[in-house]
């Protein structure tokens, strides 16, 4: 028992000698409980729906009205049917509603006109939730003022409901979960290939005394950096491709037909993240530092992304957090290719957002590297 309690004041002993692990270790927990105490919600709120009224009647502003006061979904008017389904398709939208003409003559008919709802389903819980919701477009206090009938008439046949309403999930009509969760799956895997890889390999070679011999070695500072980052390239792009091909073959997840926008996404999110991982590893001391570091940039990632939980479910003070993460901006774009057929220039901003925090990574993970070999 006495060997123990040496054995345990010993690890202790070297633990308060790394005061920037126990800072970690104290503060980093607290944060995290904080911001995932405030952001993570399944439910959203003011769910943006694009809509289309050709009626313009009092009746098709009932629907309309009850859906503002539910507050669930947040409407705003585009040009046509197809509108409804782009902005859909390029993530402005995540519902949409379709009045047509002759709504309100149908209603006067008693023939039950269709109204047709759009969902997005490439993340099944929001379009569950969305599907749960639109009880606001056939609530009764909506319907009981759209009956027609006549007491003078004969056989007067009053139909249950005034109007039907047509629900379409849009670019996952199944709502495959594993359509949802493995193309941010690939994110997850090169981001812990690139960061906790890359940022453990040079401080590894400072805690094992090898770093000053590769320094006064003939190699220059670029071919270190080069050769110490290329085989975690080379990995990332490996895992990349082959959690995409399984994920093609066991799952019959879609895969474009343009195999470039792919590419330049792996390119600049796995550089961006090799450059992270530099940059991590010159403000380590150990290897425990520069885990630790990774792990905290990796679980706020997969957790405000909106790889597991839709980012519109967040408080707004909390959303722009979720921008601040290049891994928001990968699912984004790997959801928009492979399952909404997105082109490169509907991805356009994504695309430059990434390349931003890809250019500023390597610039500073460039720079620190230097001042750290000296």
């Amino acid at each position: 028992m006495k060997l123990i309690l040496a054995m345990t004041r010993k690890e202790f002993l070297q633990l308060r000698r790394d005061p920037r692990l126990i800072g970690f270790i104290l503060f980093f927990p607290i944060l995290l409980m904080i911001l995932f105490g405030l952001a993570l919600k399944l439910e959203p709120e003011n769910v943006g729906m694009a809509y289309v009224d050709q009626d313009q009647s009092m009746f098709s502003n009932l629907i309309k009205t009850n859906i503002w006061s539910e507050g669930y979904f947040k409407l705003y008017e585009v040009e046509d049917e197809d509108a409804i389904v782009r902005e859909i398709q390029l993530g402005k939208a995540r519902a949409g509603l379709f009045i047509g003409h002759d709504f309100s003559a149908e209603l006067s008919e008693n023939n039950q006109p269709t109204v047709q709802m759009y969902v997005d389903g490439t993340m099944p819980s929001l379009a569950t939730a969305m599907d749960n919701n639109k009880h606001a477009i056939t609530d009764e206090a909506v319907t009981n003022d759209m009956y027609f009938v006549d007491p003078d008439a004969d056989n007067v046949v009053i139909p249950p409901q005034p109007f039907y309403l047509d629900v379409e999930v849009l670019f996952n009509p199944d709502k495959k979960e594993t359509w949802f969760f493995l193309p941010g799956v690939i994110g997850v895997l090169i981001m812990q290939v690139a960061l906790i890889l890359t940022a453990t390999s040079v401080v590894r070679e400072k805690e094992n005394n090898t770093l000053e011999q590769l320094i006064v070695s003939p190699i220059s500072k670029f071919g270190f950096i080069a050769g110490k980052i290329l085989p975690y390239v080379i990995i990332a792009f490996i895992d990349f491709y082959l959690v995409l091909a399984l994920g093609y073959w066991l799952f019959d997840l879609p895969v474009p037909a343009n195999p470039f926008p792919l590419l330049l996404l792996a390119v600049v999110y796995v550089g961006g993240l090799i450059a992270m991982g530099v940059a991590i590893s010159t403000v380590s001391e150990t290897q425990q530092q520069a885990i630790f570091l990774s792990i905290f940039i990796l679980i706020p990632s997969i957790l405000l992304s909106g790889f597991i939980f839709p980012v519109e479910a967040m408080p707004s003070y909390i959303q722009p957090v979720s921008w601040l993460l290049p891994f928001t901006y990968f699912v984004e774009i790997i959801r928009g290719l492979l399952l909404k057929g997105n082109t490169l220039a509907d991805l356009a901003h994504d695309y430059l957002a990434l390349l931003g925090f890809a250019v500023v990574f390597i610039t500073i993970g460039v720079v620190r590297f230097r001042k750290y070999l000296g």
